[in-house]
Parts: C-alpha cells; structure tokens; sequence
C-alpha cells in the first residue's frame, strides 16, 4: 500500500490526497501533527531523497526559526534533529510507494507516469 506522510490541512497533501483518490489508489496516510514524525522512515528518506529534498527552506516554520537554527542545518544530521523537532519543516507530501520509491511534494505528471509505469 502507498504510505503518504504529511499534514491534513496543508494545500500540497490536500492535491496530493485528491489525486490519489481520483485516481483509485489506495493509501495510508500518516498524520505528522498527531503521529510525529517516523524516525525510521526519516532515516530512510534522509538515505534516500536526502536531506536537502527534504528540508522545506520555502515554509513559514523554516523562516520562523532563529537564525542561528538555520544556518545549524548543513547536513543529514542536523536536518534529521531539526525535522524532528520541527515536523511542520518537512516538505509535503513525503510518499512511499508500493515498489519502495520515496518522492517527496506533488508533481502530477510525474505521479501520472508513476501510476501508469505499474
């Protein structure tokens, strides 16, 4: 089953959702704001997409930290503590697909090719 990872109220996991929907495929989603963040599967995002895909320098929790926070994040590690302590700074939506791919935001082509490739 397709793991799709975010926050209920964010616009991007809202597309993402209804996409997903529409398209009939089933999936579970992981609520960060009630479930927290999966420290094994950050792990395993942070070996896979990366740290930098990962981290959402756009959102309104990356400008609200101190800047000495910020410039705290240079590499897996400090990203990893970081979206730990501040889930709302991961990008959205992190999914897991069935084959094991990780992707992380919503691009739609790119999920129409994925649905189509099996």
């Amino acid at each position: 089953m397709i793991k799709l990872y975010g926050i209920p109220n964010c616009d991007t996991v809202k597309r993402a959702r209804t996409w997903l929907d529409t398209q009939q495929l089933g999936y579970q989603f992981h609520d960060f704001k009630k479930q927290g963040v999966p420290e094994a599967a950050l792990d395993h995002w942070l070996a896979g997409p990366g740290w930098e895909a990962l981290v959402n320098r756009r959102g309104t929790t990356w400008r609200q930290l101190e800047a000495a926070e910020r410039e705290g994040v240079v590499d897996a590690a400090s990203a990893r503590a970081a979206l730990i302590a501040h889930p709302s700074l991961i990008k959205r939506p992190v999914v897991e697909w069935q084959d094991g791919a990780i992707t992380v935001g919503f691009d739609e082509q790119a999920w129409r090719n994925r649905a189509a490739a099996g």
